[in-house]
């Protein structure tokens, strides 16, 4: 009896305080994004939010599990709703309208820290941004309204006078159907320059859209921006340098794989601002006392590589305004 006791008091000492308290306590978050489904693939302004959580020692793998789900709209998106809701997790983080509706009808109970949504109240996601209730709160992408009208004229300095600017848009996308119908034709009339409406809401639909904008001929298109534009991002790149067509982009991964120009929220600062929610639910927080929040930065990113091979001359104005210049 003594000799078994003795080898159960030595076991437990070769088990650390901390090596238990890990594999008994580690805390769970679901992640889901809309992607290509290829797996755990993190874009750039994703990955902020594990990295800001690691500096506030949430590590994954130490005292924390993120269990992944990427996927398109149409095919597995159901399932991986449902797998994260049986995974228990203590938080869940949706990323983009597309992941946030669902996983709001999926579970009452469960937090919800949301990150790049343009509308969560209209989407019915919250009750009002400074009390959302409930349990879903997180991140809006939700801008100025005239900063459409900005993007606009900041491609206009880049090609002077630009008159008919195509519009790339995804007719699926409630969102756009609301700021298409209130906000366009007022900016058109606004600045005088006509603004023909292209679409796409699946990505073999792509080619087809620029191609109605050539025959249009437009001066210039703007990526309105949405989930399948953000994945399909070198596909549009790639017609708009096929088509000659200086384009305007929403998000900065554009400019930097190789579109002439990107203006609009920090994408990757919402998701390092998600990640203090997070870490505040798990202390104790609850979504309901924390209010949605809006961009405070935003990033103007050139690639002059691009600009010259349209034969663009970037005005010293534009660049001196420019957060990032890509050589």
């Amino acid at each position: 009896m003594k000799r078994r006791e003795f080898i159960a008091g030595t076991a437990a000492l070769l088990v650390s305080p901390d090596d238990s308290w890990a594999q008994g306590k580690r805390r769970r978050l679901g992640f889901l994004a809309i992607g290509d489904g290829s797996g755990k693939a993190l874009n750039q302004a994703e990955q902020a939010l594990p990295d800001t959580l690691r500096s506030l020692d949430w590590a994954e793998g130490k005292n924390l599990i993120i269990e992944y789900r990427f996927s398109q709209p149409a095919d597995r998106l159901a399932a991986s709703v449902a797998d994260l809701i049986a995974f228990s997790p203590d938080v869940l983080i949706a990323a983009g309208s597309q992941a946030a509706v669902p996983l709001k009808l999926s579970t009452a109970t469960i937090p919800i820290v949301f990150v790049a949504v343009p509308d969560p109240v209209l989407l019915g996601l919250v009750q009002s941004l400074s009390r959302p209730g409930g349990n879903v709160t997180g991140f809006t992408n939700m801008v100025p309204d005239d900063f459409f009208a900005k993007r606009l004229e900041i491609l206009r300095e880049l090609v002077p006078g630009a008159s008919k600017i195509a519009l790339l848009i995804d007719p699926d996308n409630p969102m756009q159907k609301v700021y298409l119908a209130e906000q366009i034709p007022r900016i058109a009339q606004t600045i005088s320059v006509a603004l023909p409406l292209v679409a796409a809401t699946k990505a073999e639909e792509l080619d087809a859209a620029f191609a109605s904008a050539t025959a249009q001929h437009v001066d210039a298109i703007v990526d309105v921006g949405s989930p399948l534009t953000y994945v399909q991002a070198p596909r549009v790149i790639a017609l708009a340098a096929k088509h000659h067509l200086p384009a305007n982009y929403l998000f900065r991964h554009d400019a930097v794989g190789g579109g002439l120009m990107s203006y609009g929220p920090d994408v990757a600062d919402l998701f390092r601002r998600a990640a203090d929610y997070v870490n505040k639910i798990l202390n104790g927080a609850k979504p309901s006392d924390l209010p949605v929040e809006r961009p405070t930065k935003f990033e103007l990113i050139i690639n002059m590589k691009t600009a010259k091979a349209l034969g663009l001359a970037v005005p010293p104005s534009l660049l001196v305004r420019a957060d990032e210049v890509i050589e």
